[in-house]
């Protein structure tokens, strides 16, 4: 499993706001269709208002939730 980094916009009627998610994924696609069903799940906001403008897959040592980073790097 490798690690992404997706970032993106939230976009609301009254609010814009960014987000940065960290995912363990297969691939870049499946990183990026957690990261909708997370933000949707969570924050109730549908797939048409979300925007990701960027996936990227980061190293062990670039990661910042303390949880995933311990989880690969065990692994």
């Amino acid at each position: 499993m490798k690690v992404f980094k997706v970032t993106g916009k939230i976009y609301k009627p009254n609010l814009t706001t960014d987000f940065v998610r960290e995912m363990v994924a297969d691939k870049a696609e499946h990183a990026e269709e957690k990261a909708y069903a997370e933000i949707g799940s969570r924050h109730r906001v549908k797939r048409c208002h979300m925007k990701v403008t960027k996936v990227e897959e980061i190293s062990p040592e670039n990661i910042k939730n303390p949880i995933l980073k311990k989880m690969v790097t065990e692994a």
